[in-house]
């Protein structure tokens, strides 16, 4: 299943619009807007689930499931469960990634 979330920021990531996701995935645009404007897991004829989904990862991207892990390299978001985050430290994961710390000069 696919989530109105996970529509929106895979169209996010891949810098395209509602109307070009429709034409992607050969359907209307007021049935993407549908789609788009429900509330957590999008509902709908499978056929058409099946449509938007496989567009999606033609055009690169890979939609995860609760509890999956990902298996590709490139970058992506991903939704961490609150209990995860350290309010102490915002941001923390992704500057220790970029800026990893180094041994003091001396």
């Amino acid at each position: 299943m696919i989530t109105s979330q996970q529509m929106r920021a895979a169209r996010a990531l891949l810098g395209i619009d509602q109307r070009e996701l429709a034409e992607l995935a050969g359907l209307s645009l007021p049935t993407i807007q549908r789609m788009e404007a429900s509330n957590g897991q999008v509902r709908g004829v499978v056929d058409t689930l099946v449509k938007v989904i496989t567009a999606l990862e033609n055009a690169g991207i890979e939609l995860l499931g609760e509890y999956s892990p990902s298996v590709g390299t490139g970058r992506g978001v991903r939704l961490r469960d609150v209990a995860d985050a350290d309010p102490k430290a915002p941001g923390r994961a992704l500057l220790s990634a970029k800026f990893p710390s180094r041994p003091a000069i001396r």
